[in-house]
């Protein structure tokens, strides 16, 4: 996505099981290699790792809080 992923679109390197197609390569975004998981954001569950990440993307949308 070479103009970055808008906040609510599926990721295109997403595969059919959420994996990321390009982990571990160069072309792989900045973004993507550093955010480092934390308990916070993972919490103990699967849904709440997605629903803290949903939060993220809402919270980072430009125009967001305008």
């Amino acid at each position: 996505m070479p103009n970055g992923k808008p906040a609510g679109v599926r990721c295109v390197q997403l595969t059919d099981t959420n994996g990321c197609a390009i982990f571990g390569h160069p072309s792989r975004p900045a973004f993507c290699a550093g955010l480092q998981a934390s308990a916070d954001m993972c919490g103990t569950s699967r849904e709440h790792a997605l629903q803290w990440l949903g939060d993220l993307e809402r919270a980072t949308t430009p125009g967001a809080f305008e």
